[in-house]
């Protein structure tokens, strides 16, 4: 077990001391004790490290908002342990953690293997969507739903012993950091980068995975120069849990046979014998440009110019409103109302939204409180939306409605608390 520093991951070690390290990675809402099955093999050929997420399995409370903050505080920690190149195994989660090392710090990964991965989980709504689940109504809903999410029915049904770890497992997970890693997997997208991972790489998964699925896996396999696909019989998203023999010889298999030599010999790091495994190299990057060069014509203008606030204003506007309300403003704009839609994304959302004096919570309160007054009551609906995604929860919502009858009057925050409230009430009931 390990004392834990605040930027550090808790983490624990199996297996002989001089042998090549391992690292397993678990899924969003578990702990490490998801490849408990999986150690007494895994540490007969390596140095297995685990670790849990922070809040999962009693880690201190730290959030951290993105897959590659994750991966930067589990490199952290291995620096500190004094690990520099590993093969890693990684489910859900911690399998985008996976793939991210594997992107940007490929010298330190000798072999990678995905379960239940994609390079894109769902849509970032949907993520979004689950963080204002648990901000309204705690863990519980999610905990209840986790064993339908996790394993097929019939072994759920077989093993109420480990149906009910994983309820207790999610339950007792911390609320923020949950929230904060949905929010890493709705940011997290590498479809265009895959084919830069350049470790030989397992692409495992369940035949019955209803989370990320065989076509996810094909995805990953297709993009991956050197990536095998192996599927798992009769199991679901947690295949490390419900079919851990299985598992357990498809990774000896991979990582004895499939370990990149170090780049150099100073690591001390010595894999296991193997046949030799045609290196995959990945494109290199293009050259960097020796210098900016500003438009001969207005020199004295080159510092001055100001991006174009488009794009940033793109981002911010679907981080707020979601994937699908703005898809569907988009998608009905016609040339009657396309430069409408261009002109909200690049004012309203690029400038104003992106405005750094206040948060975005903020921003929703006064944003409630100026539809309330001039009774816009459409806009209201989707910025209560909004204001959830953002953090408020409905508590706070209703504080800022009952203030904006103060100064709007009792009529208009009548009608608002009638929008807002089905908005709530639909938002924030789980789904069955």
């Amino acid at each position: 077990m390990s004392e834990t520093p605040k930027n550090n991951l808790q983490h624990r070690f199996d297996g002989p001391e001089d042998a090549p390290v391992l690292i397993l990675g678990a899924s969003l809402g578990t702990t490490w004790h998801m490849w408990d099955r999986q150690i007494p093999e895994l540490s007969r050929h390596w140095r297995v490290f685990r670790f849990d997420m922070p809040g999962h399995g009693g880690a201190p409370a730290h959030p951290c908002g993105s897959v590659g903050e994750l991966a930067e505080r589990l490199l952290a920690t291995l620096d500190e342990l004094g690990v520099q190149r590993f093969g890693y195994a990684g489910c859900a989660l911690g399998g985008a953690i996976g793939v991210e090392l594997a992107l940007r710090h490929p010298q330190r990964v000798a072999s990678l293997a995905l379960i239940s991965a994609s390079p894109r989980f769902g849509t970032a709504d949907e993520f979004r969507q689950r963080g204002v689940i648990v901000r309204s109504n705690g863990l519980d809903p999610i905990a209840r739903s986790a064993p339908e999410r996790w394993f097929t029915p019939g072994f759920a049904a077989a093993q109420p012993a480990i149906t009910d770890w994983a309820v207790q497992m999610v339950r007792t997970t911390d609320p923020g950091c949950y929230i904060a890693a949905c929010e890493a997997l709705a940011a997290f997208d590498v479809r265009a980068e895959l084919g830069r991972t350049g470790v030989p790489t397992l692409v495992l998964v369940g035949s019955e995975d209803q989370v990320t699925g065989q076509g996810e896996a094909r995805t990953l396999v297709a993009g991956i120069p050197d990536a095998r696909l192996a599927v798992v019989p009769g199991a679901s998203h947690l295949a490390p849990v419900e079919q851990p023999a299985a598992v357990t010889d498809l990774l000896v298999r991979h990582f004895s046979s499939a370990w990149q030599a170090a780049p150099d010999t100073a690591t001390g790091q010595s894999a296991i014998a193997a046949p030799p495994v045609k290196p995959v190299l990945a494109p290199p990057p293009p050259p960097a440009p020796m210098a900016e060069i500003a438009p001969m014509e207005q020199p004295e203008a080159a510092g001055s110019v100001r991006p174009d606030p488009y794009d940033a204003g793109m981002k911010v506007r679907r981080e707020v409103l979601g994937d699908a309300h703005v898809d569907k403003a988009l998608a009905s704009a016609d040339d009657f109302s396309g430069d409408f839609q261009e002109l909200i994304t690049r004012y309203a959302w690029g400038e104003v939204w992106n405005r750094p004096g206040l948060d975005r919570r903020s921003r929703s309160c006064v944003t409630l409180t100026a539809l309330v007054a001039g009774g816009h009551l459409d806009e209201l609906a989707f910025h209560t939306r909004a204001a959830l995604r953002n953090g408020l929860t409905p508590a706070e919502i209703k504080e800022v409605l009952i203030q904006a009858a103060v100064y709007c009057g009792v009529p208009a925050a009548n009608s608002a608390f009638k929008v807002a409230q089905a908005v709530i009430r639909e938002e924030t009931t789980p789904q069955e």
